[in-house]
């Protein structure tokens, strides 16, 4: 399999669930396929940058179904060099440096991509940020954006999520000293063995750290929609007016980030 390669592909997946093609026009102005989320697929897994640098078994991410399946090549790049990269740059894709528009899963997917195969992934994923931001309402949609963030690494305090290795791949260096110290040393009593090998029992293992901005995103979409919906059954304004309102009036609650602290 070394010599023939391994096949890479990017699943694609639409956080918005359709939304963002039905609702785009009127919330921003312009049109927008989806709210896209990648993840590399290669040696039988599913890479991607979600509270930290996530693998799980190809096909048993928490997204669901890709949208779509881009082809991105072949690798030769062995499977423990690739995860001793990954090892190198987790601690550039943590909670902490998250960052909706500039260093999200589609900035990881695209440098992975490009260490393995040598191709970054297709532009329109990547030119998503700037597709939102040139829109009418993306310069009023910017201060929410950082106070979501700003809030969420400063109150939530998220934890780091370092990538770990498959067993097959982790190699450790041989200690034969501290290995002929430790068989000199006298077996401690039962009592203190029991307790140190609870005390030594490993946790189970967490589940895959959640997009760090998800929940969030998720609560400010449930309030735009029920103001859009209240504002419509008025029966006052157009759909474009009514959808400009709402978005502005969850805004103007959210500006400071106190109520987002208080959620």
């Amino acid at each position: 399999m070394a010599e023939e390669g391994y096949k890479v592909t990017l699943n694609v997946y639409d956080l918005s669930n359709g939304l963002a093609r039905q609702l785009s026009t009127s919330f921003l102005g312009k049109p927008i396929e989806a709210i896209w989320h990648t993840g590399v697929v290669v040696y039988g897994n599913e890479y991607f940058f979600g509270g930290g640098i996530q693998s799980t078994p190809a096909g048993s991410t928490p997204y669901g179904r890709p949208m779509r399946v881009v082809e991105l090549g072949v690798t030769h790049v062995p499977r423990e060099v690739f995860e001793d990269y990954l090892r190198d740059i987790a601690p550039r894709f943590t909670a902490e440096t998250y960052r909706l528009l500039t260093h999200n899963c589609n900035n990881f997917s695209n440098e992975v991509a490009q260490f393995l195969v040598g191709a970054g992934i297709p532009e329109y994923i990547l030119n998503l940020p700037s597709e939102v931001m040139s829109s009418p309402m993306g310069p009023l949609i910017m201060p929410m954006i950082q106070n979501l963030e700003s809030t969420l690494r400063n109150n939530a305090a998220p934890q780091a999520t370092q990538f770990v290795p498959t067993p097959a791949s982790v190699s450790v260096p041989s200690a034969p000293d501290k290995a002929a110290v430790k068989r000199e040393e006298p077996a401690p009593p039962p009592a203190a063995a029991e307790a140190s090998k609870e005390a030594a029992a490993p946790a189970s293992a967490p589940a895959p750290a959640a997009d760090p901005l998800g929940s969030a995103r998720g609560k400010v979409q449930e309030e735009v929609m029920r103001e859009f919906a209240a504002i419509m059954a008025s029966g006052t304004l157009r759909a474009s007016e009514a959808a400009a309102l709402a978005m502005r009036r969850v805004m103007e609650r959210h500006g400071d980030g106190a109520t987002m602290q208080q959620g």
